[in-house]
Order: C-alpha cells, then sequence, then structure tokens
C-alpha cells in the first residue's frame, strides 16, 4: 500500500520552529525525489523545497535561509526544519513524490499555524 503521512505541525509563535516528517512508503521513496509543498488558506499549494535522491536540496526564495530538507533513507523519510517562522508560513504542508504528482496521490498533509 502506498502512503505518504505528514507529521509534525502544530502552533507556533513567530520566530520559533517546527520539524515537519514525511513518512513514504518504499515504493516511491527509494532513488526518489521528495518535495515540500504547503497551502494557505484560500491560496493554492506552492512547492516549498525540493531534497534529490542524493541529497542535494533547493528551497524558494520565500523560505530560503529559514528551512532546511534532509533526508534519512533508512527509515524513508524526509524532514521539513523550518527556523524563524513567520505568520505567512501558515497552512497545510505536504510532500510528495513524483509517482504521486503523476497520479495525483496526495497525503493529508500537516497544519502549521504562527501567531503573530
Amino acid at each position: 500500500q502506498v502512503q505518504l503521512v505528514e507529521s509534525g505541525g502544530g502552533l507556533v509563535q513567530a520566530g520559533g520552529s517546527l520539524r515537519l516528517s514525511c513518512a513514504a512508503s518504499a515504493r516511491i521513496f527509494r532513488g526518489n525525489d521528495v518535495i515540500w509543498y504547503r497551502q494557505a488558506p484560500g491560496n493554492q499549494r506552492v512547492r516549498v523545497g525540493r531534497i534529490t535522491s542524493d541529497a542535494r536540496q533547493t528551497e524558494e526564495e520565500f523560505v530560503k535561509g529559514r528551512f532546511t530538507i534532509s533526508r534519512d533513507n533508512a527509515k524513508n523519510t524526509v524532514y521539513l526544519q523550518m527556523n524563524s517562522l513567520k505568520p505567512e508560513d501558515t497552512g497545510v504542508y505536504y510532500c510528495n513524490t513524483p509517482w504521486g504528482l503523476t497520479t495525483g496521490y496526495w497525503g493529508q498533509g500537516t497544519q502549521v499555524t504562527v501567531s503573530s
């Protein structure tokens, strides 16, 4: 069974930190890139960053220097470390792989709320 399970969200004050986890089925994780997205209320889902199968990461400009992506291949898990959080970082965070993007499969996401 294919799964993507995001976790680690919560309520945090501006300037705080959270670490999100993305646990994926081995079948869609191994050897594949993993991409983080977020969706703010009333807005479309946007990409936050990406980590390749060999752990090279790229982040969008609006999170660069604050968010870091890492992966633990032994656990089929990718992490999104979010520091210096801002209220505009509020939203539901999702991870996905090329398989999910092709098939339209998404996990349930994890809610992040940053208070000012």
